[in-house]
């Protein structure tokens, strides 16, 4: 029976097709959905079959899950709005009689203060009251949140935040798109929640990591949350989202962002990607641009 992933034309989405197809899955057996689809052809012409599905607009939501067995709901990223596209996802797939949701959440949902956690939270009470059977995957921080800010931490010789001493349990996208494909494609892990983390870190040993692979010194400079958040607003980041991002970083300096939970390397058989190797990969390919 056909698997539907929601958000396949971004980044967890992709990984977690192209994951499924080197794994052997038949083309046809996945269904890869986004609101838009012609980000999604290259995928259509290797034989997965591509549905729109905006969970905005529930009407698209029934005939993207029409005739699939198993859902993996990749949660929204506009702030604010992710429990309500939850919701809509969650209640089509149980009109469409899944066997199996598996949804990624945030690592320490239950108990994080941080503003994201809510929306997971909620999401995470809302399909375990559904009734549908269920696998909840929290993932933790991702690497690419720091390696993408690369071209600025090199032109200011820093790495901002707001997160003092606190320790990141981060991994890369790859790393939590393969725990998704060990459930999406395994038995046994039904009723699940797991924690997923890789090697806990700092931002000052994080920033030790990058002055090593780049030869060049860069400090962590931390700072107020509220001047983190002016400092994210004036890089672009929408207000929302700026607000969010550094509200995170609060919450990692309470420890909300680390988990010592070994589920993430048990799911994935394999070590997480370390930073050192994250680092090194993202100053490779910046390099070849």
């Amino acid at each position: 029976m056909p698997t539907v992933i929601t958000g396949a034309s971004g980044h967890l989405g992709r990984l977690v097709v192209d994951q499924l197809l080197a794994a052997g899955e038949p083309p046809a057996q996945i269904v890869a959905t986004g609101r838009d689809v012609d980000r999604l052809q290259d995928l259509a012409r290797a034989g997965v079959t591509v549905r729109r599905a905006d969970f905005a607009d529930p009407a698209t939501l029934d005939g993207a899950f029409a005739g699939a067995d198993t859902l993996l709901l990749v949660s929204t990223t506009t702030v604010g709005e992710r429990f309500g596209n939850a919701r809509n996802a969650i209640d089509a797939a149980a009109r469409a009689g899944m066997s199996k949701v598996v949804y990624t959440s945030l690592v320490n949902a239950s108990t994080a203060r941080m503003t994201l956690a809510d929306e997971h939270r909620r999401t995470e009470d809302y399909l375990r009251e559904s009734g549908l059977p269920f696998v909840i995957l929290r993932n933790g921080w991702y690497l690419e949140n720091y390696t993408d800010q690369l071209p600025m931490i090199t032109q200011y010789h820093a790495l901002l935040g707001s997160a003092h001493d606190g320790l990141v349990s981060a991994a890369s996208r790859r790393d939590y798109a393969a725990a998704a494909v060990a459930v999406l494609t395994q038995e046994g892990h039904t009723g699940a929640t797991y924690e997923l983390g890789g090697t806990p870190l700092t931002l000052t040993e994080l920033a030790a990591t990058i002055s090593d692979v780049l030869g060049r010194h860069v400090a962590y400079q931390d700072m107020p949350v509220a001047d983190y958040t002016d400092v994210l607003t004036s890089a672009g980041l929408p207000p929302e989202m700026a607000a969010a991002v550094a509200d995170a970083d609060a919450g990692l300096a309470r420890g909300e962002l680390f988990t010592a939970s070994e589920d993430l390397v048990k799911l994935i058989g394999r070590p997480a990607t370390t930073a050192h190797e994250a680092v090194q990969a993202a100053a490779t390919a910046e390099g070849s641009r």
